[in-house]
Formats: C-alpha cells, structure tokens, sequence
C-alpha cells in the first residue's frame, strides 16, 4: 500500500487517479498507524511553504515525516512537498523540515530567455528536465522529457550530490532531487503525461536503494 500524505496541501486527488490508473493500491491519509504501515509515501504539495509547514506540525506529520526517513521508507515529494524538505523558504520566511541540506528561493523579478522574452513567475508550464545521475525513478525516462511546472519558488541545495536534475527558465535550478530513500521533484509528474507516469510507476517498484 502507498500512502498520500494528507495535510490539507496537496493534488491529493490527481496524485491517486495516476496510481490507480498504474494499478497501485493507495489510500489517501493522514493517519499516523495507516502512514507507518505503508511500503511507500507519496508527499504532494500545492500552495505555500508557510500554511504547508504549519498544517503538517498540526497534524505531528513533520515528525513523522522525519522518522520515515530514518526508517528508510521510500518517499517521493512533490512540488510543495520538494520545497518543504530542506531546511528554509524565503515563502513566508519559513523554517521547514530540514531533511535536506539548502534553502528554497523565489525567482528573480526580472528574468528572460535566451531569445531575450519576458519570463513570467509564477513558472507556469511545459519544461525539460535534464536528468545529471542515473537513479531507478527516472530509469527509461527520455532525454530532455518535458513536464509540467508550476511554482514560484526553486530549491537550492547546499550540497549539488543531490541535484539530480536540472530545468532552465532563465536561470539554471535544481528540479530534482534524490538521497538515500527519498526522491522529490519541483514538477508534478501526476500531471505530465507518459514521462510523469513512467516516474511514478518506476517510485512505486523502488526500494528506496539507489
């Protein structure tokens, strides 16, 4: 059984639909007991690192999410759920969960690309991830796959031995990350066709060996 971190931050539903059309059993659930019993974690997130940071120390799901990690358990955090992981976000100033090493930064205010036109934020749509380390979650995915982004906020880790992928929208950010068991993507692959689903098939059959 997969659990869906419920915390009240999340495309919780979408998240299912794309396990369920995989064939994965899943459950959507804040429960402590049903979280602790699961082979995996799916950890989603929309909206903003600060509510985000809240609601999970509400429901103790920080902690939990720590032990988890210790455990050795396989997680995949998504979006807000990659941002929350390292240890601050300029959003809302916030002190996060620490897992991993770095911070999370907005985009610049004034940005453009190569072509010199005028780059939005929020970074909102299609991009290529370039993928730097071979990992078992992003096994058979091609070269420069597009998936669909929207943040306003990248990570950047004090360590580069976890960035493992790569996006360019006027600057050059860390897209992906992995270490040890856990794996987190700034993009949502429950909404980015064949290579999302191919990311999330290839987490369900993980070991959370890499």
């Amino acid at each position: 059984m997969i659990a869906i971190l419920d915390y009240k931050a999340g495309n919780l539903t979408s998240v299912k639909r794309a396990l369920d059309h995989l064939g994965f059993p899943c459950t959507i659930t804040n429960s402590h007991d049903e979280i602790r019993k699961a082979d995996k974690v799916v950890f989603p997130g929309v909206g903003a690192a600060g509510k985000s940071m809240e609601s999970l120390k509400e429901l103790g799901l920080d902690k939990l999410l720590r032990e988890l990690f210790g455990a050795g358990t396989p997680i995949l955090g998504i979006c807000v759920g990659l941002q929350v992981l390292f240890d601050m976000s300029q959003e809302n100033q916030t002190t996060c969960l620490g897992i991993l090493p770095g911070e999370v930064r907005r985009f610049p205010e004034k940005m453009s690309s190569e072509a010199g036109d005028f780059l939005k934020i929020p970074h909102m749509g299609w991009n290529s991830v370039r993928f730097k380390k071979n990992h078992p979650v992003f096994h058979d995915i091609p070269a420069e796959s597009e998936f669909y982004f929207v943040h306003s906020y990248y990570p950047q880790p004090a360590n580069e031995d976890l960035s493992v992928g790569m996006t360019e929208y006027g600057i050059t950010f860390t897209s992906a990350v992995a270490f040890r068991n856990l794996v987190a993507v700034q993009f949502h692959p429950e909404k980015s066709g064949k290579p999302g689903l191919r990311l999330l098939d290839n987490f369900c059959r993980w070991d959370g060996v890499s």
